[in-house]
């Protein structure tokens, strides 16, 4: 009996030994996961990684701080992962709001010549004064530009006219050859938040890709079928690795294409509410019963803390929460008509 009992006892020591040496183990992979981060591209792991590199901007004071981990090699991403030399068209979106900030630097250098639809998303929530002068501004420019606003589904109807329009030159050219016609197969490309995935469930007209409205959100590669003759393949959000112009930044920041805690959000907000005093003093006194915005921010602060309820013990406003009012503001649509972007602040 006591020789039983022994080996019992050496066969749970043996057991919590290997169960301590698992855990070690577990602990130290995660660790070196942690150590090495990425951007999670939807590559194959024996695929190469692009490089990840930390943005640097120079505030008006002169300091300097990281803004963002962005994706530096975009030919990487494009040329070997979202398929673009299977594409025929090339469906930028860009965000009705900031049609200049939104649109992705250099792309041209890698479309090149491929068929492309300018596709402004959001045009229900766009100042259209100031967002058709850059209508105008990129059809000046040779660029097919559609307007959508993603909650009318007829709205993309434009688009499969569009494209179907820009596949009759190929096709019957093809068909002069004997050759059957194509299906057309689109790419979509733009920055994170932009509304890529909410147009393509209205393309297909039910959930074909997770929808959310936070950079990030679509991390899988996949050709879509959307009819007999169009296929879209959409990719993830994409920014570049340098803004040479802080408003860009700020512009992104304030529409959530840039995620909310590489900008500090008390920036966001002031940055939010001084747009509105200079280009939308209406909206501003509307929306927040404010008049002006004061350089350091404690009046507007306490004047939307209080009408708002973001009270702490002691009747204290609760700042964070007022900051994320005024971004979510913005983000869930609930201010309309602006456009940030003026088109004769970058003349060119």
């Amino acid at each position: 009996m006591k020789k039983n009992i022994g080996k019992i006892i050496i066969l749970l020591l043996v057991i919590i030994i290997i169960g301590a040496a698992a855990v070690f183990a577990i602990k130290i992979l995660n660790n070196r996961e942690k150590n090495n981060e990425i951007i999670d591209t939807g590559k194959e792991q024996n695929q190469p990684i692009p490089e990840v590199k930390k943005v640097q901007i120079v505030d008006e004071d002169s300091k300097t701080r990281p803004y963002a981990v962005m994706i530096n090699n975009i030919k990487t991403v494009w040329g070997y992962q979202c398929g673009l030399q299977d594409a025929y068209i090339v469906y930028e979106i860009i965000d009705s709001r900031i049609p200049y900030s939104s649109k992705i630097v250099d792309i041209d250098n890698y479309i090149k010549d491929k068929p492309r639809l300018l596709i402004m998303t959001k045009y229900d929530l766009c100042d259209k004064e100031e967002t058709n002068k850059w209508i105008k501004y990129y059809e000046e420019k040779g660029y097919k530009v559609i307007t959508v606003d993603l909650i009318n589904k007829n709205e993309t109807k434009k688009i499969i006219s569009a494209t179907d329009e820009m596949m009759k030159e190929i096709n019957q050219k093809r068909e002069e050859k004997g050759l059957k016609k194509r299906r057309t197969r689109a790419l979509i490309v733009g920055i994170p938040n932009v509304g890529k995935s909410t147009l393509i469930n209205r393309l297909v007209g039910k959930k074909a890709v997770n929808v959310g409205n936070r950079p990030g959100v679509t991390k899988n590669l996949d050709w879509i079928r959307i009819n007999n003759n169009l296929e879209l393949l959409d990719t993830p959000g994409i920014l570049w690795p340098k803004f040479d112009d802080e408003k860009v930044a700020f512009n992104l920041a304030s529409l959530t294409a840039i995620k909310e805690e590489v900008i500090p959000t008390n920036e966001v907000a002031f940055y939010i509410l001084k747009t509105l005093e200079e280009k939308y003093p209406n909206i501003l006194k509307e929306r927040y019963d404010l008049d002006y915005v004061d350089d350091d921010f404690y009046e507007a602060l306490e004047i939307i803390g209080r009408k708002r309820g973001c009270l702490m013990r002691g009747g204290i406003v609760d700042d964070e929460k007022v900051y994320t009012i005024i971004i979510n503001d913005i983000k869930d649509g609930l201010i309309k008509n602006i456009t940030f972007d003026r088109r004769e602040e970058y003349e060119s």
